[in-house]
């Protein structure tokens, strides 16, 4: 299922200082469906280079983390839950800055 992650506020960082990636990822063998569930492990596996604690926490982003699928609040679209599609996507921003 082709992608487009995008990283801002700071999380490029994680991944290379890349803000944008076009993916192709698969959903997990048997299913025929992608979740933000599946997608996670995904992008830690894959696109985060460095310190993963930053991005995630447990099975979930870390709080402060603002999730976005198709520029809907990911809580609206079911967060780990929501189901995603060819070409959705997927914006993380960090909302926690240092000062």
């Amino acid at each position: 299922m082709r992608l487009t992650l995008e990283f801002g506020g700071g999380l490029e960082l994680l991944c290379n200082s890349i803000k944008i990636h076009h993916v192709d990822v698969s959903p997990k063998t048997g299913e025929d469906t992608l979740s933000m569930r599946d997608l996670l492990p995904w992008i830690e596996s894959n696109l985060i280079k460095e310190r993963p604690e930053m991005f995630v926490k447990g099975d979930c982003v870390r709080p402060g983390v603002l999730v976005l699928i198709n520029d809907c609040d990911w809580e609206l679209c079911g967060s780990l839950d929501a189901v995603l599609e060819e070409k959705d996507v997927v914006v993380f921003i960090s909302t926690l800055h240092g000062g």
